[in-house]
């Protein structure tokens, strides 16, 4: 069973960068996708990103540009480096694994972002921009 751990949350102030990791294990990243969400208080849980097994990647319309997800050459951990962030990216962030078959869908539009398509998930980790 898949695990995952979170960190690299903090406070930051408006234009700043922060680079969350994403610590993987229990699942292969060359059969499984892994997505960064994100929910700010009193929201619905929103998709920020997601990593494909061969590597292609999918973005939010809200960080694209600003945000690029990776993964190390061991293929255990995730990371998303978030550059000019805004006080609109304050939030608590996840990540979770899915199955490669969902990340292909995202990657071609055919599904929504959704966390319901996603399976385990870390404990998340807060995001703070603010001066």
């Amino acid at each position: 069973q898949a695990q995952l751990v979170e960190s690299g949350g903090g406070l930051v102030q408006p234009g700043g960068s922060l680079r969350l990791s994403c610590a993987v294990t229990g699942v292969s990243l060359d059969y499984y996708a892994i997505g960064w969400f994100r929910q700010a208080p009193g929201k619905q849980r929103e998709g920020v990103s997601c990593l494909i097994s061969d590597g292609s990647t999918v973005y939010s319309d809200s960080v694209k540009g600003r945000f690029t997800i990776s993964r190390d050459n061991a293929k255990t951990t995730v990371y998303l480096q978030m550059n000019n962030l805004k006080p609109e990216d304050t939030a608590v962030y996840y990540c979770a694994t899915a199955t490669d078959y969902v990340g292909k869908l995202l990657l071609h539009k055919l599904t929504p972002f959704a966390a319901a398509d996603f399976r385990s998930w870390g404990q998340g980790t807060q995001v703070t921009v603010s001066s």
